[in-house]
C-alpha cells in the first residue's frame, strides 16, 4: 500500500511545473528576426555547486530539438551536447540548449540558415539574454553542424551579445557537393574565422570517420582563427573506427559524437575554459 502511494506521489509530482522544470530546465522564449520567436532550455547546476558561468549549446543535425513546455528536448537526443549537458552542469555551468526559431520548425530545420547574418544575430540575443540570468563567463559550444552556428555568432556579435569564448567540436570542415540540398555545402569556413578574437578550442576525435569533419584537417581550421588563445585537442578512446569514412559516420553515437568518451571530452573542454 505504501509503495503504491509513493508511486502515485511520484507521478503526480512530475506533473507539477516546478519539479518538471527542475528535471529538464526552464523553457525561455525570446523574440528573434522578422517577428519570429526562438526557445531555449535553461538548466542550472545543483544548488550545492558554485556557478562558474553559462554555456550556449548548439546541437548539430537540423538543430530542431523540439523543446516541450518543460524545456525537454524531444529530438536530437543522440547529439553529443544534448547527451552531455548534465555533465557540464556538474562542472558548475548553467546550460542553454538552443532550439530553432518559429520559421524553421518544418522539415530541414535550420537548413541553410546557419551561416546567415540573421542567425548570428539571433544567437547573439540568446547570449545577451543568458548574461542577464547567469553571472560569470559565457561560452558558446557547437558540435558538428552546430559549429557553423557557433562560428557565426562568435565572428559577428559584439558587446553583450558576444561570447567570452567558443568551442568547435567535430567541426564541419568539408561540405558535400552535387546534392539536391545546396546548404549541405556549408562549412565553418563560410564565416570570417579571422574575426573571432575570443579564446577558441578546436576539439575532435582521432577516429571520427565523418566525411564532413576529418580530424586531420583541424590544424587548417586552427590556423585561420584570429584568436590569440587557441588550442587543438584530439580525443582518443571510447568507440573505435567505424569502417570507411562516410556521411553515415556523422551521427552522434559514434566517435564523431565522442561516444564512450563523453565525460573525458567534457572535462577537456572545462579545463580549457577555466585556463588563463
Amino acid at each position: 500500500m505504501l509503495l503504491r502511494h509513493l508511486r502515485h506521489w511520484f507521478v503526480c509530482a512530475l506533473a507539477l511545473p516546478g519539479l518538471a522544470v527542475a528535471a529538464c530546465g526552464e523553457r525561455v522564449t525570446i523574440a528573434t528576426h522578422d517577428g519570429t520567436q526562438m526557445p531555449y532550455s535553461l538548466a542550472r547546476p545543483a544548488e550545492r555547486l558554485a556557478v562558474r558561468g553559462a554555456l550556449v549549446l548548439l546541437a548539430g543535425g537540423d538543430g530542431h530539438l523540439k523543446l516541450d513546455a518543460q524545456g525537454c528536448p524531444k529530438a536530437l537526443g543522440g547529439n553529443f551536447l544534448v547527451r552531455s549537458a548534465s555533465l557540464f552542469r556538474e562542472a558548475g555551468y548553467a546550460t542553454a540548449l538552443v532550439d530553432v526559431p518559429t520559421d524553421h520548425q518544418g522539415v530541414g530545420g535550420l537548413a541553410g540558415f546557419r551561416n546567415t547574418e540573421a542567425h548570428g544575430a539571433d544567437l547573439g540575443l540568446v547570449v545577451a539574454d543568458l548574461r542577464r540570468r547567469v553571472k560569470g563567463p559565457l561560452w558558446v559550444i557547437g558540435t558538428s553542424r552546430g559549429t557553423i552556428s557557433a562560428a557565426n555568432v562568435a565572428s559577428r556579435a559584439t558587446g553583450d551579445a558576444a561570447p567570452d569564448g567558443v568551442v568547435l567540436s567535430s567541426a564541419l570542415i568539408h561540405g558535400t557537393t552535387g546534392g539536391v540540398k545546396p546548404w549541405t555545402q556549408q562549412t565553418v569556413f563560410d564565416l570570417s574565422l579571422a574575426a573571432i578574437k575570443v579564446p577558441v578550442l578546436v576539439i575532435g576525435h582521432v577516429h571520427d570517420q565523418c566525411l564532413r569533419s576529418p580530424p586531420g584537417e583541424m590544424p587548417r581550421l586552427l590556423a585561420q582563427l584570429g584568436s590569440a588563445r587557441k588550442q587543438m585537442v584530439s580525443v582518443e578512446g571510447g568507440a573505435g573506427p567505424s569502417g570507411q569514412a562516410s556521411l553515415g559516420a556523422c551521427e552522434g553515437r559514434s566517435p564523431h559524437g565522442y561516444v564512450g568518451q563523453e565525460a573525458a571530452t567534457v572535462d577537456t573542454i572545462v579545463r580549457f575554459m577555466q585556463s588563463n
